[in-house]
């Protein structure tokens, strides 16, 4: 009979990481995420400079910008490679890559998430035509971000006349995972997670590459109740680390939120949106939204959409999702992204992309940094800062009907709004619509050969993508066309208006 689990400290448990083992953590910003792990490891590598030379595997950002996530990793020595989905929550960890401290990569976050199921299995890798034709295809960049990275993780392989990418598997030695309850024999449950993420996909990856699996729990408990809530089975769990509620909390942004895990009949009340140019961008974006398409709203400006929809009474009509799991509700926002208020369901994080890298998506509503000529999208790198793509390409890549939102210009811009009128009170210091972007991640062609409807939503002017490039179609009533919008870009769009609007 096996025997019951090993509850350790997070100090005894670290203590098992060797040196050189690739490591996944699992985490959405800071839901799920072993913050008492990665804090010991942290200590650990700072009192005995061990273990060193690590691979740093992680799917989605996990950071509150500040020292906890992945920032206690940040340290020349203990990380030799990370592979990673977004950089901009962990600024410790990508300031070291930027400067070549490392290798360091970024990856979309479904494919990786998607490639540690193939990790588990044994097989050759991920094969998909997520991320043809932007920085992470090998044609350009490989994802690579510095000269010191130099590793071919993805490559182009040709099936039946088309071409798709190939992401190489990597074995992972070490997971370290979060769940809320432990039974004697280590089975876990995640009833008071605001999402389920990648739990068993690492635990499995790590199991059989002959590794070890950590787990962070609240508490342990005799039994749980239903054998269907044990989201990873006791047989891969080496160590069980309690944390009694320390180290813990459901989010970095809250300790925790009972609506993150409430069953979907409750309402959850959203703040109306204030006038200006936000409300603009977002109340058009709604307008492309229909009654019960399959919705995801990316982080930042896209988020008001809800807003708008619930003061209007729209909210109902369509259903929101979060590439992390949650599917109904309303998206949390801030440092608690990743969960959603009243699910009506919350599945694991790679079929939450499956669905979408299948074309489940109706509509995605997303934000962006850059925009060119040919209709192409940069959100990875801003303000000499590199955030990376997180789920960003799979979902602008796979959804039927995209919504980018962004204002046309930025740094300082002011707008003044009379009736349904708009001005500009104070021009913005920077273009948004630019000759060259920094990284493309998101192809403009590639979405008009495959289809795709792609409108870019700002306060004065409406974009849509054709085949000859990017063209105006609306104008926002008391905009100058000439003044306004053309005089504001780096390239001269078409001109192709359909309408104005209020």
């Amino acid at each position: 009979m096996r025997a019951a689990a090993r509850v350790a400290t997070a100090e005894e448990a670290i203590a098992a990481i060797p040196d050189g083992a690739t490591v996944a953590v699992g985490g959405f910003v800071g839901a799920a995420h072993p913050e008492m792990l990665t804090s010991a490891l942290e200590q650990r590598f700072l009192r005995t400079g061990a273990p060193r030379d690590l691979t740093l595997y992680y799917c989605a950002g996990q950071g509150d910008r500040g020292d906890r996530g992945l920032n206690h990793l940040a340290h020349r020595g203990l990380i030799k490679r990370v592979i990673g989905g977004h950089w901009n929550l962990a600024p410790k960890l990508g300031a070291l890559a930027l400067a070549g401290e490392f290798e360091s990569y970024n990856l979309p976050q479904g494919v990786l998430s998607a490639l540690l199921r193939e990790i588990a299995a044994k097989r050759p890798g991920l094969i998909t035509r997520v991320g043809l034709n932007t920085f992470i295809d090998p044609i350009h960049t490989g994802g690579r971000m510095n000269a010191r990275t130099t590793e071919a993780l993805v490559e182009r392989v040709e099936f039946d006349g088309q071409v798709w990418l190939r992401y190489k598997a990597v074995p992972v030695h070490v997971g370290l995972i979060r769940g809320t309850l432990a039974d004697a024999r280590g089975n876990l449950s995640m009833e008071r997670e605001g999402m389920i993420g990648d739990v068993l996909p690492i635990a499995q990856a790590a199991k059989n590459h002959g590794g070890i699996v950590i787990a962070q729990v609240e508490r342990v408990v005799g039994a749980l109740s239903d054998p269907k809530a044990a989201r990873v089975p006791g047989a891969l769990v080496d160590f069980v680390v309690v944390s009694g509620g320390r180290q813990h909390d459901q989010t970095f942004g809250e300790v925790f939120n009972g609506a993150y895990v409430a069953p979907w009949d409750h309402a959850h009340a959203l703040p109306a949106m204030d006038p200006g140019e936000r409300r603009i961008i977002c109340s058009r974006a709604l307008r492309e939204i229909r009654a019960g398409d399959i919705v995801n709203l990316g982080i930042g400006l896209p988020e008001g959409v809800a807003m708008v929809a619930a003061e209007t009474g729209r909210l109902k009509e369509f259903t929101l999702t979060v590439e992390s799991g949650p599917i109904g509700g309303v998206p949390a926002s801030g440092l608690s992204f990743g969960c959603s208020h009243y699910p009506e369901a919350i599945i694991d994080q790679p079929a939450q992309f499956d669905f979408y890298d299948g074309g489940g998506l109706d509509i995605a509503v997303l934000g962006a940094a850059e925009v060119d000529a040919e209709g192409s999208v940069n959100v990875a790198s801003f303000g000499g800062r590199f955030a990376g793509v997180g789920g960003f390409v799979n979902i602008a890549q796979s959804a039927r009907r995209i919504v980018f939102c962004l204002t046309l210009r930025a740094g300082g811009l002011e707008v003044a709004m009379e009736g349904a009128r708009v001005a500009i009170a104070k021009e913005g210091r920077h273009a948004k619509f630019v000759r060259r972007i920094e990284h493309v991640c998101f192809h403009g062609p590639t979405a008009t050969a495959c289809g795709q409807r792609v409108l870019y939503v700002t306060e004065r002017a409406v974009f849509e993508l054709t085949p000859n490039g990017l063209a105006v179609r609306e104008l926002t009533a008391g905009i100058d066309l000439q003044t306004d919008v053309l005089d504001q870009m780096e390239f001269t769009p078409l001109v192709q208006l359909e309408a104005s609007r209020p």
